[in-house]
């Protein structure tokens, strides 16, 4: 089976630092999404790919025991090293194995299979939210809405061992298979990204469309994607297509000069009358839009410790609600009990919120509050 190879990263419009790593040398693909503040998601990512790629050359073990041993390294670097203490990272890789590809994946970057123009979902997010639509508290659309989708249950570097989803994927000439992270995947429906992936045709391009289209949507993090198109031996490189009867969604966003949108809402009502009043529409959702994208990259730069789950949390976002939804959501639950924490005077008010400056501040607070409560226990009552 032949390959072609499309793959991009960038850093969004939100984020400092692009925490983001991907491998891409046939015939293993990988992307990793790290997370423990901008130095601590970047060690991380890219410890963990680098490790599966040594072991990958060295033929040591099969891809899950790569992933493994991968895990084992990013937990071993962050005790060791303060300056990256509590980092960790997702892993979404594929080997290509003749006509299948053999998958190992942790945490909420995807792989998906492209095939005659539908996309179907490969791997399965470890996040809290997934797990809540698991057990039937929330629906699937709820759960793209809700502030705790990012929160993951399962990564790589958070303990010694971890449990690695794994399986293959047969493929026949034609397919098509994406790897990305969230950044993609939380910007831009995957209604639209099966659009892109059909209307593409070469893989670098259709990679960088899909990076362009979650930055058009907002860029609230870190982006990448690799596409791999598979051909038969001795075929020419005929990348996926979606079938002649596919139209673009009523409801995708199209990026400006596409012209496959000309015409297809039919001529413009005459007057000018109408004519204001669409100007006038436009102007106003123009305002919203950006308020909204004010507000949300504002929130999106905001930190504070708080209480989930009666543990004490690292929150993005600030401790208040509006007409009922919550301005913040969690990014780290942690370990510590939080009536252990409120016990002591100085965090009586760990319900309200301690604000912090940036995700490492944040950290550092909670580390403090881990000394003084590890303290009071060898003191006693």
């Amino acid at each position: 089976m032949n390959v072609r190879v499309g793959a991009a990263t960038d850093i969004g419009r939100v984020r400092e630092g692009n925490e983001d790593s991907f491998l891409a040398r046939e015939p293993l693909f990988a992307v990793a999404d790290g997370m423990g503040g901008h130095l601590g998601g970047e060690v991380a990512s890219r410890l963990a790919l680098e490790t599966v790629e040594r072991l990958f050359e060295e033929r040591a073990g099969s891809l899950t025991e790569q992933v493994e041993e991968a895990n084992r390294a990013v937990f071993e670097r962050s005790q060791q090293d303060r300056g990256v203490a509590g980092m960790g990272t997702t892993l979404t890789a594929a080997l290509v194995e003749g006509e299948r590809v053999r998958l190992a994946h942790v945490g909420d970057s995807r792989a998906y299979l492209f095939r005659e123009g539908v996309l179907h979902r490969l791997t399965e997010d470890h996040t809290l939210v997934h797990r809540m639509v698991q057990e039937g508290e929330i629906t699937e659309a709820e759960a793209e809405r809700h502030p705790h989708r990012s929160v993951l249950t399962r990564a790589l570097g958070v303990d010694p061992g971890v449990r690695v989803d794994e399986g293959y994927v047969r493929i026949s000439p034609g397919d098509r298979l994406l790897l990305c992270t969230d950044g993609l995947t939380g910007m831009v429906p995957e209604r639209r990204i099966g659009t892109v992936l059909g209307d593409v045709a070469d893989p670098q391009q259709a990679a960088d469309r899909l990076v362009s289209e979650a930055n058009a949507a907002g860029g609230v993090d870190n982006i990448t994607v690799i596409v791999l198109d598979f051909s038969g031996n001795g075929e020419p490189d005929d990348p996926v297509r979606a079938p002649a009867t596919a139209t673009i969604p009523d409801d995708a966003p199209v990026p400006a000069g596409d012209e496959r949108r000309a015409g297809r809402d039919g001529p413009a009502a005459p007057g000018r009358r109408t004519t204001r009043r669409a100007i006038g529409a436009g102007v106003a959702v123009a305002v919203i839009v950006v308020a909204l994208v004010g507000i949300r990259l504002y929130l999106d730069s905001q930190w504070f410790v708080g209480v989930s789950d009666d543990r004490v949390a690292i929150f993005r976002g600030v401790p208040a609600q509006v007409v009922g939804l919550d301005l913040s959501s969690v990014v780290v639950e942690t370990a510590i009990e939080a009536d252990e924490a409120r016990a002591l005077a100085l965090y009586r008010d760990l319900d309200e919120g301690i604000t912090a400056e940036d995700r490492e501040s944040a950290e550092a607070i909670v580390e403090q509050i881990r000394l003084d409560v590890a303290r009071a226990r060898a003191d006693g009552p």
